[in-house]
């Protein structure tokens, strides 16, 4: 008989419910609207959507690519709904937020990667409430600066690109991203403005402490400002499977180790995402 992988009891979370949780849910379902909360099955839905906070996911929920700890859907997009910036900035206006992540699926089907929409999307939020401030997580463009040139050109408050693992791992995690393209983009931000710029690694995969640290040391060579460190969870059985669950006092040590290095933020530990505590980044 086998034996039952069960998840360490610091990865169990509450059910989502609540009030402001159904408001929003309610809102994303009647607009039509995705949500990496929802779409990315985040273990901290309860409690971003508890406060009333969301990230935003534009361009569809369908990805052009095949990331293996990813659970948004992969496959072949629908046509572009170019209402979309105006519906993400009625509902964070209908919710209230003063702070707002926007993310995205990668587009590489058109010929600007979607950037366009990322433009007409900050463009509407920002007509609708001037005084918001905004954290774009973007793909990577496949590196091309002219595209990444537009979304700086919007100055919003953070821009973050997720390296999501080690370079050792990233080909079998990030099927068709680049570790060192990844950087680079980030780099290339920095280099160009004085934007903040954010990134974000999963442990639980098959690194090494010695990669771990490496990574965060190629991150602050990068003049990256801010990191997140979080566990992997495996969205389903057709997903990279978790290689081992990360005790929150490796977590800690990463985060000390992260900001003697020079970070400005660091956000670690086990039910760590990309957007936990998104809005205290631009303070």
């Amino acid at each position: 008989m086998k034996k039952s992988f069960y998840k360490p009891k610091w990865l169990r979370v509450k059910l989502p419910i609540g009030k402001k949780y159904n408001k929003i849910l309610k809102l994303s379902n009647d607009k039509n609207l995705n949500t990496i909360c929802k779409s990315g099955s985040c273990p901290n839905i309860a409690e971003c959507w508890g406060k009333g906070v969301a990230t935003f996911m534009i361009l569809g929920n369908i990805c052009t690519r095949s990331c293996k700890f990813c659970g948004v859907k992969t496959g072949k997009p629908k046509k572009i709904d170019f209402e979309e910036p105006k519906k993400v900035a009625h509902s964070i206006k209908m919710m209230r937020i003063k702070h707002a992540v926007i993310t995205s699926v990668d587009r590489d089907d058109l010929k600007d990667m979607g950037a366009i929409i990322w433009v007409k999307t900050i463009k509407a939020i920002r007509n609708i409430n001037s005084k918001i401030t905004l954290e774009t997580l973007i793909p990577d463009f496949k590196g091309r600066e002219y595209l990444i040139n537009i979304i700086i050109n919007e100055k919003p408050e953070v821009i973050s690109h997720n390296i999501e693992t080690v370079r050792r791992l990233t080909k079998k995690v990030r099927v068709q991203a680049k570790y060192d393209r990844s950087i680079n983009v980030l780099k290339y931000i920095k280099l160009k403005s004085n934007i903040r710029t954010k990134t974000g690694i999963m442990l639980g995969l098959g690194e090494t402490e010695e990669e771990v640290i490496q990574t965060l040391k190629d991150s602050i060579n990068a003049k990256i400002d801010i990191i997140t460190i979080g566990q992997y969870l495996s969205p389903s059985i057709k997903h990279l499977p978790v290689k081992n669950f990360i005790h929150p006092y490796l977590f800690k040590k990463y985060k000390n180790l992260a900001l003697d290095m020079g970070f400005l933020y660091v956000e670690s530990g086990p039910l760590i995402r990309s957007s936990y505590n998104a809005y205290k980044h631009v303070l």
